[in-house]
């Protein structure tokens, strides 16, 4: 019989996760081992045994034969956390067409373990009237060092051995006399490195549940004990829906299991895991790309050790390694930053089903604007649907005004800021009131409009917005349709037609010259470059420190400023213009995120929304606060154009150093596909990507549209064979992306 092989990793907890070895199989352990199979193999010139994870079993000998050694056991032990994580490992390659290492460094990123901080301290090993008797002694022997210790230690039995040195004076030699005598002991413990926390300036007392929050957090959890299926909680803004989250965790602690919260942006990470410390205490801990390696060591491994209960984060907190997982939140579900850009391209929305189903833990999302994809599951009956509909302690929904900025500017107004967001900024700084400027700059580059009429170029094929390249050409980065750029409008015949130029700088300093009285903070890419920036900005607009609050999407995902009243957006249907079949679904959730910051307090709120395009329906549905009829009519439109999530899309990007090579290859392999015959398949492309080139490697994509997502993974596993038997694609990269 021919040989089988399997490539394996050793200790997944070091860098020997970037090293592959090979061993070959016993007959008899054939039927056992399998991708992701934890394994014993010799190892070393002494072939000592190590446990080991199969990555990839094959027919074909890497090395010599005579060299390659046989796999020692396949263990019969209990499932740990590993073995949990690396069968989600699995799953991800299956999915996402990517290697098995690329996948095994997602779920397991920390593989090089960091020294753990110790705190040395030193603690009176005698009773009080041993030390008093010891110092008395000292001091008629005038050891002037023990007589400082002891009366340190008389008031205070434990002392820090670092304060110790340095307040009384004293030696590491003096120290170890005194151990040796036995009048101290000197003892280890484990510090934990926690990133600082903003102090927001909040009343402690909890309140109970509203009764809509108590009977949806009472329906999940028997929705979670009978049928398992995803829950959706869509809770307009200021809604609570962080409070039934709570409760949730609450209820999975109780049973002994743990739970995982995700959240989209490091800037929301300090207010959000504020609100969870002070319910959770010390069981409550955060993961954050900006921390420190040792912080982040001290949380999986805190998690891992079950010193921590609850995991507060971004996406990379979904593989938080807990060793019974009972729950996990994903806040503000609708959020791009859930999907990876690097290879795997999960979704954390997808990679969180898949943990549940593996470990039999629970699934709840939520957010004010839930993306198309988790709505149609309700409607399809995949998920339950849970909705909160009111403001949270009787709040209301901020008055929420559109300003046609074309009127603006027959009026003979050339400024960013509408004569009403202006009026309506000096009234909340008379009253000592706090607004926040919202600048939509998503979509913002490259798409041509027209200040006059509110024109766009458009794809003729696509029906989205055409982007500006050098040269002046409008080129389309699905189908790659070209036209030359225009020099008038050619619907209303203005001259006043370009692209958006104003950034939250020049915001900031239009807003300084127009009140120069006012205290502004700003909040971008700019002024959140260090770890605490995030925090410093935020907890000093919360303590009333700033008048106007600037910023990104950044700063209206979430947040919770009682003081706020005003919410203005700016070139609030910017984001309809990107080249995306997602533009009107983001300008929508953006919108309405932005809206909701206001008059979440005691105080009404009001929200004013300039637009070039007041009568879309987007735009029309965000001021009413009204998700269904928005779901409604993009749904309509998806459908007709077969857009996700009523048909299923996959992207296939290629990339190289060689750009003819690569445009060559795009051709052939989208040629290739067309070939396996389904009247329900589309093939759209090959184009260049939005940016067509990064680091000299030119970059490419087709879309394959079909209502199977079975089909179109079988069609990407047909392209993964087709491109591992042409040798012309080993100088092309090529990696897969379902759109969801």
């Amino acid at each position: 019989m021919e040989n089988a092989y399997a490539d394996v990793i050793v200790d997944i907890s070091s860098g020997e996760l970037d090293r592959v070895f090979q061993y070959r199989i016993p007959e008899k352990m054939r039927d056992r081992v399998k991708e992701g199979t934890l394994v014993t193999v010799p190892f070393g010139r002494g072939n000592r045994s190590v446990r080991a994870y199969v990555i990839e079993i094959s027919q074909k000998a890497e090395i010599e034969e005579e060299k390659i050694k046989e796999i020692f056991s396949v263990p019969q032990e209990p499932v740990t956390v590993e073995s949990k994580l690396i069968a989600l490992a699995v799953w991800m390659k299956e999915t996402y067409g990517c290697t098995m290492l690329q996948a095994l460094k997602t779920v397991l990123p920390m593989k090089e373990k960091v020294k753990e901080k110790k705190k040395r301290k030193i603690i009176l090993a005698l009773s009080q009237e041993e030390a008093k008797e010891a110092l008395a002694k000292c001091e008629r022997k005038h050891q002037s060092a023990r007589v400082r210790l002891l009366r340190a230690l008389l008031k205070e039995e434990v002392l820090d051995y670092k304060e110790a040195l340095a307040d009384l004076g004293l030696t590491a030699g003096a120290l170890r006399t005194a151990q040796e005598k036995g009048l101290i002991r000197l003892e280890e413990e484990q510090v934990y490195r926690m990133p600082s926390m903003a102090t927001f300036d909040r009343h402690c007392d909890t309140p109970p549940l509203s009764a809509q929050q108590e009977n949806t957090a009472k329906e999940i959890i028997r929705e979670a004990e009978e049928r398992k299926r995803p829950c959706l909680i869509y809770g307009i803004t200021g809604s609570g829906k962080t409070r039934v989250y709570m409760e949730l965790i609450d209820q999975t602690l109780k049973k002994g299991k743990q739970a995982i919260v995700l959240i989209p942006e490091i800037a929301l990470t300090y207010q959000v895991v504020y609100q969870f410390r002070q319910r959770f205490k010390e069981q409550a801990a955060v993961i954050h790309s900006r921390m420190s390696q040792g912080e982040r060591w001290d949380a999986f491994e805190g998690a891992r050790r079950g010193r921590v209960s609850v995991m507060v984060g971004p996406r990379s907190a979904l593989f938080t390694p807990f060793p019974d997982l009972g729950l996990i939140v994903i806040d503000e579900e609708h959020e791009s930053s859930y999907k990876s850009e690097g290879a795997p391209r999960y979704h954390a929305r997808e990679a969180a089903a898949a943990r549940c189903r593996i470990e039999g833990a629970h699934l709840v999302l939520g957010s004010a604007t839930p993306s198309l994809e988790s709505y149609y599951a309700c409607m399809e009956g995949k998920y339950r649907l849970f909705t909160l509909n009111h403001r949270f302690g009787n709040g209301k929904l901020p008055t929420v005004y559109t300003v046609d900025m074309r009127e603006e500017l027959k009026a003979g107004n050339l400024s960013v800021f509408s004569r009403h967001l202006e009026e309506a900024l000096g009234d909340r700084l008379l009253k000592g009131e706090q607004s926040i400027l919202f600048l939509n700059r998503r979509g913002y580059a490259g798409f041509v409009s027209c200040r006059s009429c509110g024109y766009v170029a458009k794809c003729p094929h696509c029906d989205v917005s055409l982007a500006l390249h050098s040269g002046g050409v409008l080129k389309c980065h699905y189908c790659g349709y070209t036209v030359k750029m225009m020099n008038a409008c050619p619907k209303c015949g203005s001259r006043y037609i370009g692209g958006f130029n104003a950034g939250t700088e020049q915001i900031e300093k239009l807003t300084r010259k127009m009140f120069p009285d006012a205290r502004v903070l700003r909040m971008d890419l700019d002024t959140t470059r260090k770890k605490e920036d995030y925090s410093r900005i935020l907890s000093a607009f919360a303590a009333g420190e700033a008048d106007i609050l600037i910023g990104t999407q950044m700063i209206i995902k979430g947040h919770d400023f009682p003081g706020v009243t005003l919410v203005g957006a700016l070139a609030a249907d910017m984001s309809l213009n990107a080249g995306d079949y997602r533009a009107s679904e983001r300008t929508f959730q953006l919108l309405v995120q932005a809206v909701g910051r206001a008059g979440r307090g005691e105080r009404p709120g009001e929200a004013v929304i300039q637009t070039y395009h007041p009568e879309h329906y987007s735009i029309q549905a965000a001021c009413r606060q009204d998700y269904p009829a928005f779901y409604e009519e993009e749904m309509n439109y998806r459908m007709l154009m077969r857009y996700p999530p009523s048909s299923k899309m996959l992207a296939v990007m290629g990339s190289s150093l060689e750009g003819d090579l690569l445009a060559v290859g795009m051709e052939f392999l989208a040629k290739y596909v067309k070939k396996i015959k389904d009247e329900q398949l589309v093939v759209i492309g090959p184009a260049d990507e939005a940016i067509a080139k990064i680091q000299d490697r030119r970059r490419m994509v087709f879309y394959l549209k079909h209502p199977s997502r079975d089909f179109l993974s079988y069609l990407q596993r047909q392209m993964e064979r087709y491109i591992e038997v042409n040798p012309g694609f080993k100088k092309l990269s090529i990696q897969f992306d379902y759109q969801i």
